[in-house]
């Protein structure tokens, strides 16, 4: 974008409610064929890289992914996510500023990441391709960095498609690059030269779809107003990071590398609806939840819609996964029979996912609007949780207590959707009883299929086709005509 009117970005930044709505349909339209692309990609991947290297293996990328991810996290202060939802157009000074903070951020946590690296190493018991793949996602995340303010430009305008083409560039240099070194036989390393491709495709793409040319500036007040948001915004991103990232690390060193590898790729799987669905509708949202903030009877029918429309999409995925998995397991070819163990992780890891898809997207909803204090507090009482639940029932039960514990906690998670519901009134009947009702129908019909017929490929796509259409003949009776309305509006804008 260029820069006019002194320290003012293009009006273009700034657009009204019906934009923004037309806008943000757009967006979902468009960044969930991404995302089914960047996911196909991705579980394809991981597929053969299950072939090509052992449990220990990917259970240490999971560990040292952990560690860097600390590293993410300190390297922004909120700033980006508070330029996102302020109200008023950001200004080249607040830009600037945001960068030279960020850059400063990161610099010192890759020197901070060299000094204790021989620590970690010791700790976690790392080898010399360990210590490489910690270097690696250092440089990746330095990397990174240098696409934040171009990023946050294209978020504030809400012109989600010109994302498309570096994540699609990047998950296709990163998964082509990952299994070929993999196969050819690079071990751990296969991650640590992945990493360091997709971070230079990244880089370079984005600057070219979205120039900026990088400044530095410095602004006690501008950097005091984009704190007001920026430090609760990122204290509730620390509160998650020790949740997710740090119960990793947990298990790391109550299950060892190979159980982490089974738990991590449990996960994985688990989270894939989330992944190819959640994300970017979450994307959209937060902005444009955020530009609704003062027309609360649009944001509430919005609300509805987006949690009705996150489910519809997640639930019969989520469920479809857990009833055929046994299936997948007898037709794989044997030299996969060593990742059965994920089995009972997820099943109960799903637990989380189907409570995680409306309610993400609400905590979401409520940071757009501001209150972030109530989501702090919901994610400090997850966080509490998690680090009894999971790496206590871990200890005692090993890898299958650890994903029983994440259960446990997910299902608190009724309580934020209760007070979501009592600050933006949405409709929880639409949004996620109709939906449950729809799943459980497909779900009896994929298991009685599962009883009755034999363990093959072609019965295995018999049951896909038959859930498939289970699922949307009873969208229809159950949800209503409403459905088709909305398919045919996302479909319009993907393709128009």
């Amino acid at each position: 974008m260029s820069e006019i009117g002194g320290d003012h970005l293009d009006h273009s930044f700034e657009v009204d409610l019906n934009v923004v709505k037309e806008r943000a349909v757009r967006g979902i339209a468009i960044l969930i064929g991404r995302g089914f692309f960047l996911n196909a990609v991705a579980q394809v991947s991981l597929f053969f890289l299950l072939a090509f290297l052992s449990p220990e293996e990917i259970g240490l990328f999971w560990i040292v992914s952990a560690v860097v991810g600390f590293l993410i996290f300190f390297s922004d202060v909120g700033l980006a996510a508070a330029l996102i939802q302020k109200r008023e157009k950001p200004t080249v000074t607040e830009l600037r500023t945001t960068f030279l903070v960020q850059q400063a951020l990161v610099i010192t946590l890759l020197f901070a990441l060299f000094l204790a690296s021989p620590l970690i190493g010791d700790f976690y018991n790392l080898s010399n391709e360990g210590r490489l793949l910690l270097f690696a996602l250092g440089a990746g995340l330095f990397l990174s960095s240098l696409k934040s303010i171009p990023s946050v430009l294209l978020e504030r305008s809400l012109r989600f498609g010109r994302f498309v083409l570096p994540e699609l560039l990047e998950s296709l240099v990163y998964s082509i690059s990952v299994v070929y070194f993999a196969w050819q036989g690079f071990g751990v390393r296969s991650f640590a030269y992945a990493v360091l491709l997709r971070g230079i495709v990244g880089v370079v793409s984005i600057y070219v779809l979205q120039p900026w040319m990088p400044g530095l500036a410095f602004s006690k007040e501008a950097l005091r107003g984009l704190l007001r948001f920026g430090i609760p915004y990122q204290a509730n991103n620390l509160l998650s990071l020790i949740k997710d990232r740090g119960v990793t690390l947990a298990l790391g060193a109550v299950v060892g590398n190979r159980g982490v590898g089974f738990f991590g790729t449990a996960e994985r799987v688990s989270q894939m609806p989330l992944r190819f669905f959640l994300d970017p509708t979450t994307k959209v949202s937060f902005p444009a939840f955020s530009r609704m903030q003062e027309h609360r009877e649009q944001l509430s029918k919005s609300v509805t819609r987006a949690v009705m429309f996150i489910t519809f999409l997640v639930y019969p995925v989520v469920v479809g996964i857990l009833v055929t998995a046994p299936v997948i397991f007898e037709v794989i070819p044997n030299r996969f029979k060593e990742w059965e163990p994920v089995l009972v992780p997820l099943f109960f890891l799903s637990v989380n996912v189907l409570f995680a898809a409306p309610t993400t997207l609400l905590t979401s909803m409520l940071m757009a609007i501001g209150k972030i204090k109530v989501v702090s507090k919901l994610v400090v009482m997850w966080t509490v949780l998690t680090l009894i639940f999971v790496p206590g029932l871990g200890h005692f039960f090993g890898i299958n207590g650890a994903a029983a514990g994440n259960a446990i906690v997910s299902s608190t998670s009724v309580i934020a959707i209760y007070i979501a519901r009592k600050l933006v009134p949405f409709s929880i009947y639409e949004g996620i009883i109709k939906v449950l009702l729809t799943t459980a129908v497909m779900g009896v019909v994929v298991y009685a299929l599962r009883v009755v017929l034999e363990p093959t490929l072609a019965n295995l796509i018999v049951m896909i086709a038959a859930g498939g259409v289970t699922y949307t003949v009873s969208s229809y009776l159950i949800i209503g005509p409403s459905i088709v309305a909305d398919a045919r509006k996302i479909a319009k804008n993907f393709f128009g």
